[in-house]
């Protein structure tokens, strides 16, 4: 008789468990809580654990776990309260976990390691401090502080809620530390931008690091731009057990993209066996903010032969890098792209094509995607107002600088060199003037980079104004650089030698430019004088330092690949063939001239 109560006990025990593995709500949960209490299982282990373990992740009305709790002995075993306070802790309702702790300390609950650590992890959700000093005091008062478990949950909740000297302090108070302990440490100095101190801690490690810690430092590394130190960490990731850990190498490929080591970066991207999706975005995204768009996109080639998904993050770089060399078909086809896969637009994505099509010309589409843009931020506003600039609707792109205004977005530098630009490229002079003097004004209070005065030089080169330009070069903050004085050397030639004095032309001799177009400019401008010494002392300087006048160059995509071609160069495999192909061309054109003139 017994043996059969016991067939059927056990038997009813795991028709609960699975019932409870299926339940979804809790009136289900109720009626099976029912089912324990008159089965007598509710003393079962394995069925409160499974039972706990369901009430913390599933259920949000506050007051039923105390009620569940209550009918469980918890002195014989803290799982399922500390269970119960975990699944809470790592839900949607981490405060609750609080409200379990101390129902069940104040009914009998003896609190462990595995408890506060569970509890600790709740206040790093939502960022409650308070609550974090509290349950380290609990911690103390109960002689669970010496625990390594609860002294390194201390210091990554402490980190987590930004309070870096308390962090800081329990590091300081452990005797013995392990490399959580340090990892704990260094990346709450990484996410604070504290990037020198926990370069700092990484140099006084006593314990071999882990992943979590490489990928730590090399983002400081990264923030900070530190090449040499990437570089080391990267050799100590190559000679420890993590390698070939696909996080790391990840982590090592971004550090060198942002600290703009190209070739580094390419040769580390080429040696990582099985590449994901932040493979490809590192490496794509990397090479369009290095400025090297062919390589991007011919990279993005690449990764679509692979079958790999794009995501957000890869189409605008690669949307970018269409920007950058005015290829129109390409955006347009990234455009149907996004619309046929119907990834979902985000602000990112929207200011991406209205930067491509604006650089590229097609200003009435990208007014009718900025309009379409429900949330416009201050980079959209920067995008907008910048393609309107270049394609001469500078009068149009004041007029969206006042909406940006009017709409309460704050402008910031950027915005400033776009609306610069809008008065160079349309000739607002004093528009131009009157912004600038604003930007600097209380009202804004922004300094100008040495783009803004470049921006400035230009709008008064080109009026003729040539004596201003020289006077604001002179009350500049930083030494003038090559665009702006090609741009005052430019209107010199145009407008004559207006505001320069010999010795201001002998000390532009002396600046160390590579850019053949200054020493160019230079040149031209002795050579309008017939000072013909001059311009051959120009000439040798040149030569003397191996400087040459930059070949004017062509760029083609074809077939998802792009041509660069500059003036006398024949390294393509196929220049014999588009030679011939160019002789036809031009023969054909002039045929058909000659029969119009006939005719």
């Amino acid at each position: 008789m017994m043996t059969c109560m016991n067939k059927a006990g056990q038997s009813l025990k795991w028709v609960l468990l699975d019932l409870i593995n299926r339940c979804d709500d809790l009136r289900s949960f109720k009626q099976i809580h029912a089912l324990l209490l008159t089965s007598a299982l509710v003393a079962n282990d394995l069925v409160v654990t499974k039972a706990a373990s369901f009430l913390g992740k599933r259920v949000t009305d506050v007051h039923y776990p105390p009620n569940f709790l209550r009918q469980f002995d918890w002195s014989v075993s803290s799982f399922p309260c500390n269970l119960m306070i975990s699944g809470y802790a790592s839900g949607h309702l981490p405060w609750v976990a609080i409200l379990i702790y101390r129902w069940t300390v104040r009914n009998g609950f003896v609190p462990d390691v595995y408890t506060v650590p569970a509890v600790l992890k709740s206040c790093a959700k939502f960022s409650g401090i308070g609550e974090v000093r509290q349950f380290h005091s609990v911690a103390v008062k109960t002689g669970l502080w010496c625990d390594i478990y609860v002294q390194n949950t201390l210091v990554h909740v402490y980190s987590i809620c930004g309070d870096n000297v308390g962090a800081g302090k329990v590091f300081d108070d452990m005797l013995v530390r392990d490399v959580v302990s340090w990892t704990g440490l260094i990346s709450g100095y990484v996410k604070a931008g504290l990037f020198d101190d926990a370069i700092t801690l990484f140099l006084r490690m006593d314990v071999e690091p882990n992943v979590a810690t490489f990928v730590s430092i090399l983002g400081a590394c990264r923030k900070l731009g530190c090449l040499n130190l990437g570089k080391g960490i990267h050799g100590l990731v190559f000679k420890s057990l993590y390698g070939e850990e696909l996080v790391v190498c990840n982590a090592v490929l971004d550090m060198y993209m942002k600290c703009e080591s190209v070739t580094d970066a390419r040769q580390m991207f080429d040696e990582i066996p099985e590449k994901d999706i932040i493979s490809w975005t590192s490496m794509i995204s990397g090479l369009v903010q290095c400025q090297c768009p062919k390589e991007s996109l011919d990279l993005f080639s690449q990764m679509q032969g692979l079958g790999f998904e794009h995501d957000e993050v890869i189409l605008t770089s690669v949307l970018s890098a269409c920007a950058s060399m005015g290829l129109l078909d390409y955006g347009r086809w990234v455009h149907e792209y996004i619309n046929g896969c119907r990834i979902k637009w985000d602000v990112h994505i929207g200011t991406a094509l209205v930067d491509m099509y604006a650089k590229c010309g097609c200003i009435e589409m990208a007014r009718h995607i900025f309009n379409g843009i429900p949330s416009k931020n201050i980079r959209t506003w920067n995008a907008y107002i910048g393609g309107l600039a270049i394609n001469g609707y500078g009068k149009e792109a004041l007029k969206q600088f006042e909406d940006l205004i009017e709409f309460g977005t704050r402008p910031n530098e950027v915005t400033f060199l776009a609306v610069f630009t809008a008065c160079c490229h349309s000739g607002l002079v004093d528009e131009g003037q009157k912004y600038f003097n604003d930007m600097t004004s209380p009202r804004f209070n922004l300094s100008p980079w040495l783009e803004h005065y470049g921006c400035m030089v230009d709008l008064l080169c080109r009026a003729g104004l040539v004596g201003e330009a020289v006077e604001l070069i002179k009350i500049m903050p930083m030494p003038p650089d090559v665009q702006i004085l090609g741009a005052l050397l430019s209107a010199c030639t145009t407008y004559g030698n207006v505001g320069f004095t010999q010795e201001m032309l002998k000390s532009l001799k002396n600046f160390e430019f590579q850019d053949s177009g200054i020493y160019v400019l230079l040149s031209n401008l002795y050579a309008n004088d017939k000072k013909w010494a001059e311009v051959r002392s120009v000439r040798r300087l040149m030569k003397q330092k191996g400087i040459s006048k930059a070949p004017g160059s062509s760029l083609i995509r074809v077939d998802g690949k792009t041509h660069e071609f500059l003036v006398g160069d024949n390294s393509h495999p196929q220049s014999e063939d588009i030679k011939v192909l160019l002789n036809i061309l031009a023969n054909q054109i002039y045929l058909e001239g000659h029969i119009n003139t006939l005719s």
